[in-house]
């Protein structure tokens, strides 16, 4: 189980669902039940997320094992329950999945695709050590599973939308993040907004794109692109983001800043399970 849990673990499960879901939720958010889309192609907009998802999550523990080997000791590449050369296979092998399954969904999905393979790629290998414009990157990258799944009912419009709220809420959690990762980063030469600024500065801009977030979530309704489901599921999110930024201005502690990291993920979760509640009903 070692190895075979190493292999999960660094593809990120828990991500990787939620980026794959995301997809499906663009659908719903832009007509997808008033569409009548194929089960089948449901399925592969949900295999085009999660592994390119996976391959992302793969490839970025290859870059990062000599900073993760002092950030995250425990991490599946340096504590050698899996070898270099098998997380770049395993991504390769995901990346091959997930653009098959989008070039037979349509040439509009496989763009996304593609254009999202290669800037997941550029921020692995160089972008990263850039700091913010990383973070940026890995949010644009977030955001386009809900352009993608957009593109299946033809109703970009109001994909774009959905698409910004998991810009900022993301963003907010990559400058987080980056305090937790401070020590390595700075070793490695990563240029984020934590080596840059301290902690105490960065957790402002932080909480800058969670408070953003939590302002930007209140059009959807405004807007009448969601019912009024939208409302309790969106409110924990909102109330999570908020919790967190209090958090983090309190202490900006490496240990603080990695709970409030880690609780962004759920509450993004819950920030689905609104659009799509929203969407649904």
């Amino acid at each position: 189980m070692g190895r075979l849990g190493g292999f999960v673990r660094i593809i990120r499960p828990v991500n990787a669902t939620i980026l794959g879901l995301g997809v499906l939720v663009g659908v719903v958010i832009t007509g997808g039940l008033t569409s009548m889309i194929p089960l089948f192609y449901l399925v592969l907009a949900f295999v085009t997320g999660f592994t390119m998802t996976g391959s992302a999550m793969a490839v970025n523990d290859y870059y990062d094992r000599e900073i993760d080997a002092v950030n995250e000791p425990g991490r599946p590449i340096p504590s050698g329950s899996v070898k270099p050369e098998e997380a770049l296979a395993l991504s390769a092998f995901l990346s091959i999945i997930g653009l098959a399954a989008a070039w037979v969904t349509s040439l509009e999905c496989f763009g996304v695709a593609l254009f999202a393979w290669l800037v997941m790629m550029v921020y692995s290998s160089w972008g990263k050590r850039t700091g913010f414009p990383g973070n940026l990157m890995v949010s644009t990258c977030i955001a386009l599973p809900f352009i993608y799944g957009g593109l299946l009912t033809s109703n970009t419009r109001s994909a774009l939308l959905f698409s910004l709220l998991a810009f900022l809420s993301n963003t907010g959690r990559e400058v987080t993040k980056g305090i937790v990762d401070v020590e390595g980063d700075r070793k490695e030469g990563v240029r984020t907004l934590a080596v840059s600024l301290g902690p105490r500065i960065t957790s402002y801009a932080a909480v800058f794109f969670y408070l953003s977030a939590v302002f930007a979530s209140v059009f959807p309704l405004y807007l009448g692109l969601v019912s009024i489901w939208y409302v309790p599921f969106v409110l924990v999110t909102d109330l999570g983001l908020i919790h967190g930024s209090i958090m983090l201005l309190r202490e900006p502690s490496r240990e603080n800043s990695r709970r409030v990291k880690n609780r962004v993920l759920y509450w993004m979760l819950t920030g689905l399970l609104a659009f799509a509640a929203g969407g649904l009903i």
